[in-house]
């Protein structure tokens, strides 16, 4: 007789997550997160390793674009682990591009009363003020829920166990934080090369050289349209989805990022996230006449 197959536990399905999300498989690094947390609730919870567990999910959630399931598994997450500086990042970042800026804000801001040192944070702090000074005006800080009083024995196992937290790593991957000058000038050239690629008509091509360039500089908001474009031609909407997700953590009001976007998910045919982008875009850009163009289109498909 055929041996039976063992099943897994939940710390092999975990690390077979983390493995498919290290490699782009968000969608499989969920599923497998998914069966992670439903093992672990049946043996009885472990509220730190469950916290993570579903903080890992919310961060495929958010590669993936699906922001409202990555906001509601980290609010999960800050429940069994309170003040889980990864889970307030993700789900700020999912707030974020949601334009829900004030809880944004909270959430960011948090992540700096626990500690004062983290870039991904202070970078999302910039960024939520513009953007609540132009949705708000001067008085924005009034319109904003309470922000959490941190206790201080977090503050000091912060401060104990400080690590860098880069804007990549609050998304689940472990890339450098800040590229050095060398880095920034390769990844300059790669995206040239992958351009010129793209002019003839060589997405694959271009889709590579555009990957490499991220690997050395993984903040320029430029280089994840440029790739997202390549998706579409290549009909890959989901991964245009998510390239366009990182250019607008890195700048919110990214035109190219919310017009392809927009395309990607007329694609896929959600047509309500198609139109918030391009409603969203046309704030921006008010005479764009390709986003009304592709507005009309989708308003017919609806």
């Amino acid at each position: 007789m055929p041996q039976k197959r063992r099943s897994q536990t939940w710390t092999e399905l975990k690390q077979s997550g983390n493995e498919c999300f290290k490699n782009g498989q968000y969608g499989e690094a969920a599923c497998l997160y998914t069966q992670a947390i439903q093992l672990l609730e049946k043996s009885g919870k472990n509220q730190e390793d469950l916290g993570v567990l579903y903080s890992n999910r919310a961060a495929s959630y958010l590669k993936d674009g699906n922001c409202a399931e990555c906001v509601k598994d980290c609010t999960t997450s800050l429940e069994l682990v309170p003040f889980s500086m990864k889970a307030l990042l993700r789900r700020a970042a999912a707030y974020e591009a949601l334009e829900r800026y004030r809880l944004a804000y909270v959430d960011y801001k948090t992540v700096l009363l626990i500690d004062c040192n983290v870039p991904a944070a202070h970078d999302g702090t910039n960024r939520m003020t513009k953007a609540l000074t132009d949705q708000d005006g001067p008085a924005w800080r009034e319109k904003l829920p309470p922000i959490p009083a941190v206790p201080l024995e977090v503050r000091e196992k912060a401060a104990q166990t400080a690590t860098p937290i880069s804007p990549a790593q609050q998304n689940g991957t472990s890339q450098r934080e800040r590229p050095g000058d060398g880095d920034i000038k390769q990844a300059l050239s790669l995206r040239e090369e992958g351009n010129k690629l793209v002019k003839n008509g060589e997405h694959k091509k271009a889709a590579e050289k555009y990957t490499q360039s991220l690997k050395l500089n993984p903040t320029e908001a430029s280089t994840y349209t440029n790739r997202a474009l390549c998706y579409l031609s290549l009909k890959s909407y989901k991964e245009a989805v998510q390239d366009c997700v990182e250019a607008l953590r890195l700048d919110s009001a990214n035109v190219k990022a919310l017009y392809r976007r927009a395309q990607a998910y007329k694609h896929l045919k959600d047509y309500k996230a198609c139109v918030e982008d391009l409603n969203t875009l046309l704030k921006v850009e008010p005479k764009n006449t390709a986003a009304r163009k592709l507005q009309a289109e989708v308003q017919k498909m609806k």
